[in-house]
C-alpha cells in the first residue's frame, strides 16, 4: 500500500469476505486487524487481497513476506548479482533472487519493507538501477530521445575484451577495474543512423536529406558521423605514442652515448647535467603519456587485483623513482651504484623505453579490436538509412524510423531491404548472401519474405513491413553476435586459473631474483639484481593468457553472422567441436515442412498434363494443405483450370465433382473402391512403390476407372544428404525424432542413410530421448525448427535452430543457422573446430612465452652463455606476446568454413 486510497481499498475487499465482521487497515504499519464470526482461513483472505487488483500481498505476523519488484538498469549477470546482493543485505530481507531476462526481483522479508527503503540501498550501492512495483510508473530517468543518441551503431555499453566479470558491462568507457584494459564498446543495432546534410557556410543549417541552404543557396554536403568510442580511444593512444616516442628517443640517444668511443657528449656538458636532462625530458612520458599505466597499477594493489599493469606500474616505477633518488641523494647509495665519475646509475632510458613500448602495445591492441567487431559493424552497414514509403498512391522518402508496422514500402532496383515484411505485389530475385551466406540470388513472388538488409535485383516491387528496428532478423543477428562475443568458454576457465596464481608469482620470482643477484651475482652485484628483477617484471605478461579466448570467440562468432551462423554464447561454439551425437527433426529441418508434388502418374493412353489439370480443378475449391499444393504444381506449370460444380468433401478420403458436365473423384484407396473406380495394375504398383517412401498419393477417377494419380511430399531439402554424409564421415551419428508415423519416418531415414530414428514422438518423448543420451555420457546437439522441438532444444548440450522455423525454438536454441538447412550445421561444425584449435594455439603461445621469458629475463643462461636480457627488450617482448594473439585470431576472418 502507498496511499490512503490504497488503505481504502485492501480494507473493503477485506470485509467483503464472508465470515469477517470488520476489517480496520493501518496504512503506516501496514497492518490490518480483523473480526470474524468463524476463523477464516489465510489463504482467502490472500485470495481476496490479491482478486482486489493493485500490487498487495497479506501474510500473519511472523511469516515472510513475499513480494514482487521490477528491476530496471541492468545489462548483464554482473549487474544482477550485484542489486541481489544490495537487495539481500538491506535489514529484515530474509532472502532476494533476481531475474535479469524478466528485470523482477523477488524480496522474501521477515516484515513489509518500504519501497523506498530498497531504492536507498541501490542507490548507495553504486549504478543506475531503479525498483518499482509491478504497474506503477517507473522511477528511471527517461531515456535519451532518439535525436540524442547514435543509432545502428555504437551503444554507450562497454565490456571487458578479456571477460573478466563474465558478461558484466559498464555503462561509460574507461579501465577493466579487474585487468587494467581498456574497455572495448559494444556495438548493437536500433536503426541506422540518418544522413544529415550541413550547409558549409552556415553549419547550423541541418537537415535530414540533401538541399540546398535557405541563406546563401550552397548545396548542403553530408554530416560526418562522430568516431567511435574505439575510434576515439585509439586516436588518444596513437597520440599519446607519438609524445613519448619524441621524448624517449633523446633519452635512448643521451644513455647509449657513453658506448661511443671518447663519449663525446660529456664533452659538452658533465654527465650530472646530461642525468637531469633525462630527467626532464622523461616527466612527459611519464605523467602525460603513460600516466594511465600507474593509475591501474594502483588500482590494481588498492583493491587486490593484481594484472599485467601491476608488474609495468612496479617495474617502470622503481627504475624510474630509483634514478631520480640517484640524482637528489647521491650520497645515500653505495659504491657499487655508482659510475667512474661518482654518479650514480641512472635508468631514466629503461623507464620510458619500457613504458613507451607498453604503450605501443597498446596501441597495436586497439587497433586489432577494431578489426574483430569488424563482423557487426559490416552488418551494420546493411540496412538502408531511408525507405520508400507509399501512402494513398504516393511515395515518399522516410527515415527507417519512421516506418511502423503495415507500411506499404517499394524497394527499387538495386536498393537494400529496409526492414522484414513479405512481398505483395510483384516479384524480384534478391542476393541474401549477406545473411544466409548463400551466394545466389533467391527469387521471390508474392508472399515470400524479405529480410532486411538483403540486396535487390533488378526489378521493383512493393513489401509490406512486418518487423522493424531491433524486431528485424538483421538486429537479431547483431543481438546474438554481440551476446556471443561477451560470453565465456568453458576453456576460458583454465587461463583464469593460471592468472589468479600469475602475478603474485611473478613478483615473488623477481624478488628471488634480487635476493639471488646480490648473493651471488658478479659485482656490481646490486645492480645486476636490480636490472634483471625489472626485466622478470617487465616481460611476463598475463593479458596474452586472458586475450587468447576471447579474441578468438569474438573473430569466430563473427565469422558465423557472415556465413548464417548465428552463434549465442562459446560455450555452444566449443561445445559442438565436441558433439558425437546429432539429433534432428524431420518436417521442417530435413524436409521443406510443406507438401509439394513430387510426380503425376498417367494410366495408358492418358497425358499426365490433363490428370494434372483435373486434379488442380477439383482442388481448387479446398482449404486443405495438399489441395493447395496440387493447385499450386498446376499454377507453376502454367495449366488453366476448369471450373468444378457439385464439389463434396468426404472427411479422410478426398473430394467429388463435376467438370464439363463429368462426374470426377479423387482421393485415397477407399474413395475410388466406394465410387466403385478399378484400379490399373501399373498405377497401384507405382502407388505401392510411393507409399513405402512415405508419400501420400491421391488417385484420380472417372467412368468407373482410375486415370492417374499425383504423388505428394514433404520434399527433402537440397543438401540434407550431402550435409549427414559429411557429419557422418566427421564421427557424428545423425538420428532423426519425428512425431509422423514409422512408414515415412524409415523412408526419410533409408534415403538419407541416417544413424538411426524414432517416430511418433511428442515433446516430451523428444525431451526424453535427450536427456537419456546425455546421462549415457553423449555430448549431444539437437535440431529443430517448430514449438515441438523447443524443451529438447533447450536440454540438449548444443541446440540448433532452423532460421526460418518459430521464434521459440529459435529462442531455446544455441546456434541458430539462417539459411534454415543442414549444410549450415556442417559449417558451424568446421567454425567450432577451427576455433578451438586457435584458442589451443593461442594458450599454447601464452603459456610458452611466459615459461621461457620469466626464467631468461631473470638471467638464467647467463652463467652458461653470459647473456642477459635487458628491462628494455622485455618491454618489447611483452608487448607483442599480447599482439601476436590476436593477430592469431584474426587469422579465422580468412579461413574457409567448405
Amino acid at each position: 500500500m502507498s496511499c490512503a486510497g490504497c488503505r481504502n481499498h485492501v480494507e473493503a475487499a477485506l470485509a467483503a469476505v464472508p465470515g469477517v465482521t470488520r476489517a480496520a487497515v493501518n496504512l503506516e504499519r501496514a497492518e490490518a486487524l480483523l473480526e470474524m464470526e468463524t476463523p477464516v482461513p489465510v489463504e482467502i483472505l490472500q485470495a481476496a487481497v490479491k482478486g482486489a487488483g493493485g500490487p498487495y500481498s497479506l501474510h500473519l505476523p511472523g511469516e515472510p513476506e513475499y513480494r514482487s519488484y521490477r528491476v530496471g538498469g541492468m545489462s548483464c549477470n554482473g549487474c544482477r548479482a550485484h542489486v541481489q546482493d544490495t537487495l539481500s543485505r538491506v535489514p529484515g530481507v530474509r532472502a532476494a533472487s533476481v531475474d535479469l531476462a524478466r528485470a523482477e526481483a523477488v524480496v522474501e522479508t521477515e516484515h513489509p519493507i518500504a519501497l523506498e527503503t530498497f531504492r536507498k540501498a541501490l542507490a548507495a550501492s553504486g549504478g543506475r538501477y531503479t525498483i518499482d512495483l509491478p504497474g506503477e510508473q517507473t522511477s528511471a530517468e527517461p531515456a535519451a530521445s532518439p535525436e540524442k543518441r547514435a543509432r545502428g551503431s555504437d551503444t554507450g555499453t562497454f565490456y571487458c575484451p578479456m571477460r573478466c566479470e563474465g558478461d558484466k558491462t559498464y555503462p561509460e568507457p574507461g579501465d577493466c577495474p579487474v585487468c587494467g584494459m581498456d574497455l572495448v564498446e559494444e556495438v548493437s543495432f536500433d536503426a541506422p543512423d540518418p544522413v544529415e546534410y550541413a550547409c558549409p557556410m552556415h553549419p547550423d543549417i541541418v537537415q535530414d536529406g540533401p538541399g540546398s541552404c535557405p541563406i546563401c543557396g550552397m548545396d548542403l554536403v553530408p554530416v560526418k558521423p562522430e568516431p567511435s568510442a574505439e575510434a576515439r580511444t585509439y586516436r588518444t593512444l596513437l597520440r599519446k605514442f607519438w609524445v613519448a616516442l619524441g621524448f624517449t628517443l633523446p633519452i635512448f640517444a643521451i644513455a647509449m652515448s657513453e658506448m661511443l668511443p671518447g663519449q663525446p657528449l660529456y664533452k659538452l656538458m658533465p654527465q650530472k647535467a646530461w642525468n637531469w636532462l633525462q630527467f626532464a625530458l622523461s616527466l612527459p612520458v611519464v605523467f602525460y603519456a603513460t600516466w594511465m599505466f600507474f593509475q591501474r597499477a594502483y588500482r590494481s594493489l588498492r583493491y587486490w587485483n593484481l594484472n599485467m599493469f601491476t608488474l609495468i606500474g612496479i617495474g617502470a616505477g622503481i627504475a624510474w623513482l630509483f634514478s631520480l633518488a640517484g640524482l637528489l641523494f647521491p650520497g645515500f647509495f653505495p659504491a657499487q651504484f655508482k659510475t667512474e665519475a661518482g654518479q650514480v646509475h641512472v635508468y631514466f632510458e629503461a623507464a620510458t623505453v619500457i613504458l613507451t613500448l607498453v604503450l605501443m602495445g597498446q596501441v597495436l591492441e586497439a587497433r586489432a579490436h577494431g578489426k574483430t567487431n569488424s563482423a557487426i559493424r559490416e552488418l551494420l552497414k546493411l540496412a538502408p538509412n531511408t525507405a520508400i514509403r507509399v501512402q494513398g498512391g504516393v511515395e515518399e522518402e522516410v527515415s527507417l524510423d519512421a516506418i511502423r508496422v503495415g507500411d506499404t514500402l517499394r524497394v527499387k532496383p538495386g536498393a537494400k531491404i529496409p526492414v522484414d515484411g513479405t512481398l505483395i505485389q510483384g516479384e524480384g530475385s534478391v542476393d541474401e548472401s549477406m545473411i544466409t551466406g548463400e551466394p545466389l540470388p533467391a527469387d521471390k513472388a508474392e508472399g515470400d519474405l524479405l529480410r532486411s538488409g538483403t540486396l535487390n535485383g533488378n526489378q521493383s516491387f512493393l513489401m509490406r513491413a512486418e518487423k522493424i528496428g531491433a524486431d528485424t532478423l538483421l538486429a537479431h543477428i547483431v543481438r546474438m553476435v554481440n551476446e556471443a562475443s561477451r560470453s565465456r568458454a568453458p576453456i576460458q576457465n583454465l587461463a583464469d586459473r593460471v592468472s589468479a596464481y600469475f602475478v603474485p608469482a611473478v613478483v615473488g620470482i623477481a624478488l628471488i631474483t634480487f635476493a639471488l643477484w646480490v648473493a651471488w651475482g658478479p659485482e656490481p652485484a646490486y645492480v645486476y639484481g636490480l636490472v634483471n628483477g625489472i626485466a622478470v617484471l617487465i616481460i611476463a605478461c598475463p593479458c596474452a593468457l586472458g586475450l587468447a579466448t576471447p579474441m578468438s570467440v569474438m573473430v569466430g562468432v563473427g565469422k558465423g553472422a557472415r556465413n548464417g551462423i548465428l552463434i549465442r554464447e562459446a560455450a555452444a561454439l566449443e561445445n559442438l567441436a565436441k558433439v558425437d551425437i546429432l539429433l534432428v527433426d524431420k518436417t521442417g529441418t530435413l524436409t521443406e515442412g510443406k507438401p509439394s508434388v513430387e510426380a503425376v502418374e498417367a494410366a495408358e493412353g492418358v497425358e499426365p498434363a490433363r490428370v494434372l489439370q483435373l486434379a488442380a480443378s477439383l482442388n481448387r475449391p479446398s482449404e486443405h494443405p495438399l489441395a493447395r499444393a496440387t493447385v499450386q504444381h498446376a499454377a507453376e506449370k502454367g495449366i488453366s483450370l476448369g471450373e468444378a460444380t457439385g464439389f463434396r468433401a468426404v472427411t479422410g478420403k478426398g473430394v467429388t465433382g463435376s467438370i464439363g458436365g463429368k462426374s470426377y473423384s479423387l482421393g485415397n484407396v477407399t474413395l475410388m473402391e466406394e465410387t466403385g473406380m478399378d484400379m490399373p495394375e501399373s498405377l497401384r504398383n507405382a502407388a505401392t512403390a510411393y507409399q513405402a517412401q512415405g508419400k501420400t498419393v491421391s488417385f484420380l477417377g472417372a467412368d468407373g476407372a482410375v486415370s492417374g494419380m499425383v504423388v505428394i511430399g514433404d520434399r527433402l531439402k537440397a543438401g540434407s544428404r550431402e550435409a549427414i554424409a559429411a557429419l557422418r564421415k566427421k564421427g557424428v551419428e545423425v538420428v532423426m525424432l519425428t512425431g509422423d508415423n514409422p512408414r515415412t519416418a524409415g523412408a526419410v531415414a533409408e534415403t538419407l542413410h541416417l544413424s538411426g530414428f524414432r517416430a511418433g514422438l511428442l515433446p516430451e518423448d523428444k525431451l526424453s530421448e535427450v536427456q537419456k543420451l546425455k546421462a549415457a555420457g553423449k555430448m549431444v546437439a539437437m535440431a529443430g525448427d517448430g514449438i515441438n522441438d523447443a524443451p529438447a532444444l533447450a536440454a540438449s548440450d548444443v541446440g540448433i535452430a532452423m532460421g526460418t522455423g518459430t521464434d521459440v525454438a529459435i529462442e531455446s536454441a544455441a546456434i541458430t543457422l539462417v539459411g534454415g538447412d543442414l549444410q549450415g550445421l556442417v559449417k558451424a561444425r568446421v567454425l567450432s573446430t577451427q576455433v578451438m584449435r586457435n584458442i589451443r594455439q593461442n594458450l599454447f603461445f601464452a603459456l610458452v612465452y611466459n615459461s621461457i621469458g620469466v626464467p631468461v629475463a631473470a638471467g638464467l643462461l647467463y652463467p652458461f652463455f653470459g647473456v642477459l636480457l635487458s628491462p628494455m627488450l622485455a618491454a618489447a617482448a611483452m608487448s607483442f606476446s599480447s599482439v601476436s594473439v590476436i593477430a592469431n585470431a584474426l587469422r579465422l576472418r580468412k579461413s574457409s568454413l567448405l
